[in-house]
């Protein structure tokens, strides 16, 4: 019932930017918070940023100043400004949604915690 779609990924060079993008669609009435993970080669899987419907934000300390994470309400999507990008970004990027509300296809308001994105490669290198 709810697809979340990822792009912006890219080849970029040390100190360049980017802008990550996720559309969720779907039957979806509401979204809780959104947000970033990523996932380097032989890495686990860590927060990058997240967002709620409030607008409260939480950032890792690595990119604390460096990425923004922002929300369009209305068109369920995040996005990701990253600006002043290090080999170390370099990562699969995933979009989360967590806490969705949405409509089944009985018309009744169901729950989910969790939606994945299919993830979008960023490349930072010279």
């Amino acid at each position: 019932q709810v697809q979340l779609v990822e792009s912006g990924g890219g080849l970029v060079q040390p100190g360049g930017s980017l802008r990550l993008s996720c559309a969720a669609s779907g039957t979806i009435f509401s979204i809780y918070a959104m947000g970033w993970y990523r996932q380097a080669p032989g890495k686990q899987r860590e927060l990058v940023a997240a967002i709620t419907d409030g607008g409260s934000t939480n950032y890792a300390d690595s990119v604390k100043g460096r990425f923004t994470i922002s929300r369009d309400n209305a068109k369920n999507t995040v996005y990701l400004q990253m600006i002043s990008l290090k080999p170390e970004d370099t990562a699969v990027y995933y979009c989360n949604a967590d806490g969705v509300k949405y409509y089944s296809s009985d018309l009744r308001l169901d729950y989910a915690m969790d939606y994945w994105g299919k993830g979008t490669l960023v490349t930072v290198s010279s």
